[in-house]
């Protein structure tokens, strides 16, 4: 009897020691934000497999990213901005995936493909640019079976106030903002008309609509005459063949009618290049698009081949302002220098890594946009949190960003955008 007490002491023993020395292999939980606040800019090397120790070789660490766009087809910049991403750190600990292209109709499709990067069980952040329809769901399913993953949306196309308490952090492009600073733009370029171009069903979204608000208050600031124009929906029976076709026949009239000192602007981008082409040939300006890019319906109005450029934005705005310096177009027409697409796929991206690791809070506005300039590296950026219209409440986690406007000319050059103060009252402008 006191063997076999013996022997069952000893295993009893054995079990204890072996339950203590279980957990080693287990996945350690982490929490966004750090500290210190300091940015971290990242190593341009590609990541390895990991060497044992928790951490690889390039310092990312034992997580992975994902980063969720539309495709090729339909938001090229966004998705070659993700692969940026991917190339820097390696694709065993970045993960790309696509959406749908006919996002509005396939909405659970949309939503499964985001909510299926949980699946990892070393996924610890996910972004998605542009944030389409089915985010915020997507983001709430990710929180429920696993909390410590940090959502990002850029680029919301949905309500803002609505994304944001799904999601750790929202970026959108500044619509306060650039609605007053795109008017000051063309004011300070000598322009006395500005024309705004879009269809009903942009106007319904809050941002685009309160920018129009805001442009039109900033038009009276500045003494400007303010005009609207309706244009085919590009998702309408027309198509983008009609509703460009409707820009190109209508622009020389647009012309004649407001004169060459008249700034436009539009909200869709298939109407982006045929306006741009008339506006060369025909007279008057261009600020920036809705979305800007260098890229955003530069080389189809203008003919140019950017296949040598590709990725290189430097190289790829040099391009366009030449040629449009030959058609004698200089001063007139502006852009963002670095796609907004690409540099918020990578940027959100970069900054979701800086805080996984602990050198940057999720919320803060200095860190978000020291990794946007990562990957813009001679532009500037500023933004705001957004504020409720009706209540006048900031959110803390929704911010809205915009990078300076480049004026491309013999020389070009940057407008300052970034610098200039606000007036609080456009803050409230619906």
């Amino acid at each position: 009897m006191k063997k076999l007490l013996s022997m069952l002491l000893a295993l009893a023993m054995l079990l204890a020691l072996a339950g203590c020395g279980g957990g080693t292999g287990g996945d350690t939980q982490q929490t966004p934000g750090g500290s210190d606040g300091n940015q971290t800019q990242g190593s341009d090397s590609v990541g390895t497999e990991d060497n044992g120790s928790g951490a690889d070789s390039d310092g990312i660490g034992d997580y992975h990213i994902g980063i969720v766009t539309g495709s090729v087809s339909q938001s090229e910049d966004d998705r070659r901005g993700a692969e940026a991403f991917q190339a820097k750190y390696g694709e065993d600990k970045v993960t790309l995936a696509i959406y749908p292209d006919n996002f509005t109709e396939e909405l659970e499709t949309t939503i499964q493909t985001i909510v299926n990067m949980s699946d990892d069980p070393l996924m610890k952040a996910i972004i998605v640019n542009q944030s389409v329809p089915g985010t915020t769901e997507a983001f709430r399913q990710i929180k429920e079976r696993r909390p410590d993953i940090i959502c990002i949306a850029g680029e919301s196309h949905e309500d803002l106030p609505e994304i944001g308490s799904a999601a750790d952090l929202v970026c959108n492009n500044d619509f306060v903002s650039r609605g007053y600073l795109i008017i000051r733009t063309a004011h300070e370029l000598g322009c006395d008309t500005f024309v705004h171009i879009s269809f009903p069903r942009h106007m319904a979204y809050e941002t685009m609509s309160r920018r129009v608000a805001v442009m039109r208050a900033a038009c009276e600031e500045f003494d400007m005459r303010f005009e609207l124009e309706t244009a085919p929906d590009p998702t309408s029976d027309v198509g983008i063949p009609g509703a460009q076709a409707y820009i190109l026949e209508n622009v020389p009239s647009w012309v004649q009618k407001y004169g060459e000192k008249a700034a436009y602007f539009c909200t869709n981008d298939a109407h982006t290049e045929p306006l741009l082409k008339r506006l060369v040939e025909y007279g008057g300006y261009f600020i920036e698009a809705d979305l800007p890019s260098p890229l955003m319906g530069y080389p189809g109005a203008l003919g140019l081949d950017l296949t040598e450029e590709a990725g290189d934005f430097e190289k790829i705005l040099a391009k366009v302002e030449s040629a449009l310096v030959e058609k004698g177009a200089a001063d007139r027409f502006g852009t963002w220098a670095y796609s907004y697409g690409y540099t918020m796929s990578a940027g959100l991206a970069e900054h979701a890594k800086n805080v996984i690791e602990g050198v940057s809070e999720i919320t803060d506005m200095d860190a978000v946009a020291a990794a946007l300039q990562v990957y813009s590296p001679n532009a500037e950026w500023n933004g705001a949190g957004y504020t409720n219209a009706t209540t006048g409440v900031k959110s803390e986690n929704i911010f809205l960003i915009y990078q300076d406007t480049y004026i491309m000319g013999d020389p070009g050059h940057y407008m300052g955008s970034t610098q200039v103060e606000i007036p609080e009252k456009y803050y409230t402008v619906s």
